[in-house]
């Protein structure tokens, strides 16, 4: 038995190397992250794996695990830790190899097997790393789970019993990229630069987009795990902008960006235009819903308001749920619903049948883009883009908040917001219509301007996005109005980026 998990230890000593380091706020709303070294070690990994088994055996499931991993260079240890502590669970491990995180999620279908745990840290920088975990496909652990798991690890309840195993699939990756490309063949040659960061995409992106029938240009596709270009994050404005001028010089129809597990993807328009990912969603909506008619979709709440505007969406009889943002949410309210598909801001996207299984795919988020300009061969994808109506929406801002204090902060803006609507107080001169609260606070004024304060679920930071239907200059202003409020919290630091 392993001795009680400690929450900080210092590297380069005798405990380091003989006890688990387990910082408790690794475990986050749906999966876990941690900086490599300075919050877990490797026998806080294996830890982590005997929890999770423990876990798996309470959910009275078949005691399988699809296990896989990213392409970082500590990956594969901490994997092979994980899967020690599965095993001393009593769980059969079946070891995929080095994969995207929808690969691991095929796998449960592909092979028959209730759980799974893939050690990536997707977007995150170099340092750390995480597992995103379920045990009921395509769903991934809420926080109900989260909660229990993190008692199990940090309290030291981990199960030790017999039965355990190892097999190592071979083929997973081709059997991933084979299901998504299935029989789909463009009927017109369509040029692609795909942007992979020198992150574990770079290895499937390129071979669906060529079964598929497009012309493939790569944009740092060949893995590197020291990311020597910049971090695999579509949300990452130098990335963005990196395939942006990639587009253009090579005369591209559009331009694809995928984070470093392979779940999210971003685009760009032939033009070099950066799309945000709800306003690609609002698109694919309306595509989609043409051939499907009153769909329903969900967006999660950082998503453009034009999924309840749009004359296409409402003339096509689609309804559209604003819900939570992270994956775990969105996946688990699409299947609720029954939705066709499901849109985050952040990139992730969820495609039930006929076009996917319900977990987020990148390579399936892109094939639906190809899939949709190839439907429209008199459009390019700027003029899709510019077929909507406006809306100027920020990237996603992250300021820095630590972990410990970060929910608190946000209840505290949260209440302003509540209260500054009962009082009938304005903002930029407009009455504040709506606040909503199911994940941090998104105010809407009353000419369908917003903005949305809320925690991350995965890293020490606060998320603000703003949308104004005017202009550019107005969705600043609404920017520099929350910016103005946060500053009255001091446990509030610098922004990643701003408008």
């Amino acid at each position: 038995m392993l001795p009680d998990p400690k929450d900080a230890i210092p590297e380069n000593t005798w405990a380091f190397e003989t006890e688990p380091l387990v910082k408790p706020t690794g475990f986050r709303e749906y999966d876990a992250r941690w900086k490599f070294g300075s919050e877990i070690n490797l026998y806080g990994i294996q830890a982590l794996g005997l929890g999770l088994g423990t876990l798996i055996r309470e959910h009275d499931v078949e005691p399988k695990c699809v296990v896989g991993h990213d392409y970082r260079s500590y990956s594969l240890s901490i994997k092979q830790a994980l899967m020690v502590g599965l095993m001393d669970a009593g769980i059969v491990v079946h070891d995929i190899g080095l994969c995207l995180s929808p690969t691991a999620y095929f796998a449960q279908f592909a092979l028959n097997i209730p759980a799974v745990a893939m050690v990536t840290a997707s977007h995150n920088a170099n340092g750390w790393t995480g597992v995103k975990m379920g045990v009921e496909a395509p769903l991934t652990f809420g926080p109900d789970e989260m909660r229990r798991l993190k008692s199990i690890v940090l309290e030291n309840r981990g199960v030790s019993r017999g039965g355990g195993g190892y097999v190592r699939e071979m083929g997973l990756a081709e059997k991933h990229i084979a299901d998504v490309a299935g029989d789909i063949k463009l009927s017109r040659k369509l040029k692609a630069v795909v942007a992979c960061g020198n992150g574990t995409a770079g290895a499937f992106a390129p071979k669906v987009l060529e079964a598929i029938g497009a012309e493939v240009v790569e944009l740092h596709c060949a893995l590197d795990h020291s990311f020597p270009n910049y971090n695999p994050n579509p949300e990452d404005m130098g990335m963005l902008h990196d395939l942006a001028a990639k587009v253009k010089e090579a005369g591209a129809d559009v331009g694809l960006a995928f984070d470093g597990d392979g779940d999210r993807c971003g685009v760009v328009d032939n033009t070099g235009e950066e799309i945000f990912a709800d306003k690609v969603g609002v698109m694919l909506s309306r595509d989609l819903s043409r051939q499907y008619p009153d769909s329903v979709f969900v967006a999660d709440v950082k998503s453009t308001g034009l999924f309840r505007t749009d004359p296409v969406l409402k003339e096509n009889g689609a309804k559209t749920d604003y819900w939570k943002t992270g994956h775990s949410y969105i996946k688990r309210r699409v299947k609720e619903l029954g939705a066709l598909a499901g849109f985050e801001k952040s990139g992730h996207y969820f495609f039930n049948a006929p076009i996917g299984r319900g977990y987020d795919d990148g390579l399936v988020s892109a094939v639906a883009v190809m899939r949709m300009l190839d439907r429209n061969p008199d459009k390019t994808l700027a003029d899709l883009r510019e077929a909507l109506q406006p809306a100027y929406t920020s990237p996603t801002m992250s300021p820095h908040c630590p972990d410990e204090v970060k929910y608190d902060v946000i209840q505290r803006i949260v209440e302003e917001y509540e209260q500054a609507a009962e009082n009938g107080d304005r903002i930029l001169g407009r009455d504040i219509s709506e606040v909503v609260t199911v994940n941090g606070v998104r105010f809407i004024l009353s000419d369908g301007a917003w903005g949305l304060v809320r925690a991350s679920s995965n890293t020490p930071n606060l998320v603000v996005v703003v949308e104004s239907p005017k202009s550019r200059d107005d969705m600043v202003a609404i920017f520099k109005d929350i910016e103005a409020r946060l500053a009255k919290h001091p446990e509030i630091g610098e922004f990643d980026q701003k408008v």
